[in-house]
């Protein structure tokens, strides 16, 4: 494959990408608004999730390993 053939493969694949671009449907203010705040209540509530299962787990292995003085 020669030098030009490669730009000329380039150059043709720029051009698709941004006649895919053209066909896509972007969200508007609301929709952008609307799925951030999902993103970010859904971060929020794993992370709380997350942060009770660990301090049960930690909870119960003080517990145990203070039954046996260690």
């Amino acid at each position: 494959m020669t030098a030009l053939e490669r730009v000329k493969g380039a150059q043709t694949f720029l051009a698709e990408c941004w006649e895919e671009l053209t066909k896509v449907t972007w969200p508007d203010r609301d929709q952008l608004r609307n799925a951030t705040l999902v993103v970010i209540v859904f971060t929020i509530a794993i992370s709380l999730v997350i942060w009770l299962m660990d301090s049960t787990v930690s909870f119960l292995l003080r517990t145990f390993m203070g039954l046996f003085g260690a």
